[in-house]
C-alpha cells in the first residue's frame, strides 16, 4: 500500500509563504458575467500588475487559444504589466475561477525539498454542467511542472473539493464550513460522505491535523458557504472574521454564530485563535440579485496583499485593518463592484503555486 502525502511528509502552505507563481485563468466565459464581460478583463490586468511589481512573482495564465493569449497580452501590455513574469499556458479552461479547479499545491521541506499536486476533482459546484476542462487543469499543471500527482479516495471514491471551500494556516490548522462540506440536500460534492471520511481525506493529502468547522457563508454566495468568503487566516492562530452588525440583514446570524464556534476552538498546538473583526460592505445588488461581496475574498501575493472594494466607506475601514495585520507588504485595493457580478472576486480567481 503506498504512503499518503502527510505520511511522505507533506502539507499544504499558508497563502502567505512565499510563492513561485499565481494562477489565473484569463476570462472568457460570458456567462460568468452577464452583459458585463467587457471590463472584466481589465480587472484581470490590473491584479496581474499588482501581482508581478518589481519581478517578485510570476504568473501562469491560462488561455484557450493563441488568440486568446493575444488578446490578453494585448491588456497586460496596455496597464504596464511585467511581461517578463508572465507565463502563458494553453490550457482550455470552462470557466475564470482558479481558485475552485486549479492545482492544490502541497510541498515538503526534505530531504529532498519537492512540491506536489493533491488532485482533488471539480464539478462546477455540484450546480453547473460545464466543468470538464477545468477539471484537467490539475493533471496539465503536474504534467507541465514535472510534479507528482496525489489522487485523493475514499472508500474508493475520487473526492471534489474546491479551493475555496478551504484556508489553512500552513501548520496543520485548516477551516472550513459544514455548508459547504457537509450538506446533502445542497450542492452536495461528495454525497454520503461523512465528516470523517472527510477529516481524513484532508489530513491524508493536504496534512492537517486540526479542523475547525464554521457554519454558513454569506448571503449571495453561489458556492453555498465557502469559507473565502466569510473568514480567513492572517497568521498561524490568527484569523479575521467578517461581521456584519445590522441585525436585519442577513448576514447577521451566521457570521455572530460562527464568531461564537471560534471562541471555542485552538490552534492545532492548543493555544487560543485570535480573531479580528472585518467589516461588511453594505449590501451590494444587481439585477435584483444580492451579491457576495465581502473583503475576505482577498489574496496574500509576495508582493501586497490585494482586497477587493465596493466603493464603500467601509472599504477604507477593512484594508486598514488588513494593512495591520500585514505589516510586511502592502495591502492594495482592487476595484471589484463589477468582478463581483460573477459572483466571486480577487481569492476566487486566484491560486498560488508555493517556491520550491
Amino acid at each position: 500500500m503506498s504512503l499518503t502525502p502527510a505520511a511522505l511528509g507533506f502539507r499544504m502552505p499558508a497563502e502567505w509563504e512565499t510563492h513561485e507563481a499565481t494562477w489565473v485563468a484569463w476570462p472568457h466565459n460570458a456567462g460568468d458575467w452577464p452583459g458585463k464581460l467587457a471590463p472584466i478583463p481589465w480587472v484581470y490586468g490590473e491584479i496581474v500588475r499588482k501581482l508581478t511589481v518589481d519581478g517578485r512573482e510570476g504568473v501562469r495564465v491560462l488561455v484557450n487559444s493563441a488568440a486568446h493569449e493575444r488578446a490578453a497580452r494585448r491588456v497586460l501590455e496596455k496597464v504596464g504589466a511585467e511581461l517578463g513574469q508572465v507565463h502563458f499556458l494553453r490550457f482550455p479552461t470552462d470557466r475564470g475561477w482558479t481558485r475552485d479547479y486549479g492545482p492544490l499545491f502541497i510541498k515538503r521541506s526534505g530531504p529532498p525539498a519537492e512540491a506536489a499536486i493533491a488532485r482533488f476533482h471539480f464539478n462546477a459546484w455540484a450546480k453547473y454542467r460545464d466543468w470538464k476542462k477545468d477539471d484537467r487543469i490539475p493533471e496539465l499543471a503536474a504534467r507541465r511542472l514535472k510534479l507528482r500527482l496525489f489522487e485523493p479516495k475514499r472508500r474508493g471514491r475520487t473526492v471534489m473539493l474546491e479551493g475555496g471551500s478551504i484556508d489553512v494556516n500552513g501548520r496543520g490548522t485548516l477551516l472550513t464550513t459544514e455548508e459547504c462540506l457537509l450538506d446533502q440536500a445542497v450542492q452536495a460534492r461528495n454525497p454520503g460522505m461523512s465528516r470523517t471520511d472527510l477529516e481524513g481525506v484532508l489530513r491524508d493529502y493536504l496534512g492537517i491535523t486540526n479542523m475547525l468547522w464554521l457554519g454558513g457563508g454569506i448571503a449571495g454566495d453561489d458556492t453555498h458557504g465557502h469559507v473565502d468568503d466569510v473568514c480567513r487566516f492572517v497568521g498561524p492562530e490568527t484569523v479575521v472574521l467578517c461581521e456584519e452588525p445590522n441585525p436585519r440583514d442577513a448576514n447577521h446570524r451566521p457570521l455572530a454564530e460562527n464568531r461564537e464556534r471560534l471562541q471555542g476552538m485552538r490552534a492545532e498546538d492548543g493555544s487560543k485563535l485570535d480573531v479580528i473583526a472585518l467589516p461588511m460592505p453594505a449590501p451590494l445588488v444587481f439585477d435584483g440579485q444580492r451579491l457576495p461581496a465581502s473583503y475576505a475574498n482577498f489574496y496574500v501575493a509576495n508582493a501586497a496583499v490585494l482586497v477587493p472594494t465596493f466603493n464603500d466607506p467601509n472599504d477604507r475601514v477593512a484594508v486598514g485593518i488588513l494593512s495591520e495585520v500585514f505589516a510586511d507588504r502592502p495591502v492594495v485595493g482592487i476595484h471589484a463592484v463589477d468582478l463581483v457580478w460573477g459572483l466571486g472576486t480577487i481569492h476566487c480567481l486566484t491560486q498560488q503555486e508555493p517556491a520550491r
